[in-house]
Formats: structure tokens, sequence, C-alpha cells
């Protein structure tokens, strides 16, 4: 069939004897439509070569696509401030085509405060969400709510064990904990190990390195079965508190010459460490803070994996800008980022 005209909804709904509704519904994954009724359509635009301009169509209406980014309330130099970094840069790239974002911020040792963002974020109907999980059952229950609402999402940093999401961008969460064991374990001479923890929410539900322990877990079983891992809770807001918890362990525990910290605070056990230099053989974090990088430069700190936040999150908002504007899904759902070994000797060229 030759086409005058470029195809309209109208054009695709009278070919397939379908209602307009039921093509919307269709073309912008709106609610449910039974797979005949999809076929259908999507037979009618391949022949017709249809093009939805879901932006023109927004912008007819008087409506700007809004993305809303769901991360923790941050102090400079963490690892949210990479993060934000990557929202910024994005939101220079999709801003200029109308496309708006808007930051929904919470404690992170609050849950009850990530319900309140959580809320404030629904009621305020973005096109599409972008979220770092935190609190295990309160993102849940905002992810229920967006699929209930069809409004598209994606994970960074970390991703829920769940099939609503549109793509995830982050580190492959198991691995990363293996390889930190493996980098922590390179010299083949820990028996003793510390595992350093930071105390999250009085209820635990914050603890987005779950996955990561268990990678970091299971390597230590299957490589090292006899090697005794230990681990201890420091509070990131008390620094005197975190030394003194220090001081009790290795005076309790004086084989422990081997730490890990599956987060982006090792530096937080620097200072530490700097006053006792002969008793740790080896230390490896996460993430290529400032205060992490300039430790590791010093030698105090073994190695870091570094993810690149700001890849991650910057990535998201591009997914969700090219599936709510152009109607172009992610070809892959699960996008794992590079990891990165960073030494002494080759954090001058990161």
């Amino acid at each position: 069939m030759i086409q005058s005209e470029k195809p309209t909804i109208m054009d695709i709904a009278r070919m397939s004897g379908l209602s307009k509704g039921t093509v919307d519904r269709v073309l912008h994954n709106r609610g449910e439509v039974s797979k005949k009724s999809y076929d259908k359509v999507m037979a009618v635009i391949k022949e017709l070569g249809y093009e939805p301009n879901v932006f023109a169509s927004a912008l007819a209406r008087g409506v700007s696509p809004r993305i809303a980014v769901l991360i923790p309330l941050h102090g400079p130099g963490s690892f949210w401030e990479l993060a934000l970094k990557g929202i910024s840069k994005a939101s220079g790239t999709v801003g200029p085509l109308g496309v708006e974002t808007e930051l929904f911020e919470y404690n992170p040792s609050d849950a009850a405060s990530f319900q309140d963002a959580c809320n404030r974020l629904i009621d305020s109907s973005p096109s599409g969400v972008v979220v770092a999980p935190m609190f295990g059952p309160g993102t849940q229950m905002l992810t229920a709510e967006l699929r209930s609402r069809s409004i598209p999402y994606v994970f960074f940093d970390t991703k829920q064990d769940e099939d609503g999401y549109l793509a995830y961008y982050g580190l492959p969460e198991y691995k990363s904990g293996y390889l930190c064991a493996d980098q922590l374990t390179v010299d083949r001479s820990a028996s003793e190990v510390l595992v350093v923890r930071v105390k999250r929410d009085p209820f635990r539900q914050s603890d987005p390195t779950v996955i990561r322990r268990a990678g970091f877990l299971d390597y230590m079983n299957e490589h090292y079965p006899d090697c005794i891992v230990r681990s201890l809770f420091i509070d990131p807001d008390d620094p005197v508190r975190t030394d003194q918890e220090l001081d009790y362990f290795f005076e309790a525990f004086p084989g422990t010459t081997h730490v890990a910290m599956f987060n982006s605070r090792i530096y937080l056990i620097v200072p530490w460490l700097e006053r006792h230099p002969a008793q740790i053989r080896r230390v490896v974090g996460f993430d290529n803070l400032t205060a992490n990088m300039n430790a590791l430069a010093r030698g105090t700190v073994s190695a870091l994996i570094a993810q690149h936040p700001d890849e991650q999150v910057a990535m998201g908002i591009q997914a969700l800008f090219d599936y709510i504007v152009l109607g172009k899904k992610p070809a892959r759902r699960d996008n794992f980022m590079h990891m990165d070994i960073l030494t002494r000797y080759n954090i001058e060229y990161y």
C-alpha cells in the first residue's frame, strides 16, 4: 500500500480493526493488551512504516516529560556526589530537548525519610524514575506503585531482584564481592579477615551491599575455607567511637591482618590504620572518592574497585529519555559496568 502522507494512529486503528485507545496502549506500553491485539497493531505498523513521535505528542498536549531521580542526601566528597555529577551531565543533555529531571532526596539512615521521598516522587507523577535501591521493603513498595501506574523505572548502582525494571546500570554485584575477596587475598597470607560494615538504619533495612557480601564470602569459603572472617559495625558519624571499636577489635583478635569494606567509605578507618601500620598487611575497598584515592596513593589502602556511578546514572537517564521520548527500549536490560582495579601505581592515570 502506498501512503501519500505519514500514517497516523487512526490509520493503524482503522486497518487493524481496533480502537484508537488500544493502539495507543500498544505504542506507548500503557496498560494490558492481548497478544492478538498487539500482534495486529505491530503487523500494521510494519506495513505502514509508522514511527511514533511520543515527544511531539507530549508537547502538543502541553506536557513536558520529567524524569525523577531518587538518591540519598549526601555531603561533599561522597559516593553520591559522584552520582550527582552524572545527573547534572545527563540533565544538560536532555534538558534542551524538553525533558526535565528532578531530584528526590532522603536521609539514608531513616526509613521514614525514604518513604516520604517516595511519596513525594509518586505525587509528582513523573514520566520515568531512576532509583538506587537502599531500603529493600520501601523500594519494593515504590516499584510496585510505579508498575501499577505504568511508569518506567531504571536501577543504578544496585538493583532489586524483580522483573519490572526497564534497565539496570551498575556493577555485577555478586562478582564485585568475589573480586574484592580475590584482591584482598592476592598475597595468600590471610588467616583472619575483618569486614568493616557501616551502621545504617536501626532495623537494617538499608543495606545495598548484601549481594556483594555474599560474593565475598562465597569466594572465601571456596578458596580459603580455613580463613576466619569477622565483621565490625562502625558509626560513620562518630570517628572517635570508630577508633575505639577498632582498638577493641584488634585487642580481641590480634591475628587479623586483612581488612575489606564493601561500600565507598574505606576512608573512615584510614586514620586508625595509619596509626597502626604494622597491624594490617592488605586493605581493599570500593570507589574512587578523593579520600579513598589519597589513602591508596599513600599505600594505606592496597586496592580500590571503582565503578563510575556518574556514568551509571547518566546512562539510566538517557535510557529513560530514549524510551519515553523515542519509544526505544534499551538493547539490554542488565547493563553491567566495568570494574576497575586501582592501585597506587595506576591512580595517576585514572
